[in-house]
């Protein structure tokens, strides 16, 4: 006796394709992506051939050094004051104040800059150091030249920083230049 096969129903995939491509086009509309943003820093113009590099004094350099172990230090020429850390682990308002009253010092003190233009904050952190606790000091550094824009913005123009024209934030922004220079990561 010869067995008969009877062939198996199939199933029609031709439409397939087509849910998989409208689920598809479902979830990529409907999922949102978190964009990241950065830290705003406007990177100097590149130096041309043969330019020299001027020499900066000690007493124009304010120098912010975090340690692999998060302990901020501070100081001009060199970092010789430490930093508290407040219990909830935010960066107290000292490293802000002391940036404020070095850039602000226009040749008052011998031991501290010449003047706002001359100043210049330099960030280093060792190998290890928290993202969270650069992102801080970053922040603090920024809120201190804001409120010293915001400062000499309510002095000249009798308003708050955001509230003025290009023009009127430019003239703020040079006398205030926020000159922060990011030294390389160390590796102790």
């Amino acid at each position: 006796m010869a067995s008969r096969r009877r062939g198996l129903p199939e199933i029609n995939a031709g439409s397939m394709a087509d849910i998989a491509f409208l689920l598809l086009i479902f979830f990529l509309v409907t999922t949102t992506m978190d964009v990241d943003s950065g830290i705003s820093r406007k990177l100097p113009p590149m130096p041309e051939e043969n330019v020299e590099i001027p020499e900066i004094h000690k007493r124009n350099i304010f120098v912010v050094l975090i340690n692999k172990n998060n302990k901020i230090l501070s100081g001009i020429g060199s970092p010789t004051s430490i930093i508290e850390i407040n219990g909830d682990g935010s960066i107290s308002s000292s490293l802000k104040d002391d940036v404020k009253t070095f850039v602000t010092n226009n040749g008052g003190s011998p031991n501290s800059s010449d003047s706002p233009d001359k100043a210049v904050v330099s960030l280093q952190n060792q190998e290890g150091t928290s993202y969270k606790t650069y992102i801080q000091v970053q922040n603090e550094l920024t809120k201190a030249y804001n409120e010293l824009r915001n400062e000499k913005s309510n002095v000249d123009y009798g308003k708050d920083f955001n509230r003025l024209d290009n023009e009127e934030q430019k003239k703020i922004k040079d006398f205030y230049p926020m000159k922060v220079s990011e030294a390389e990561t160390k590796a102790n």
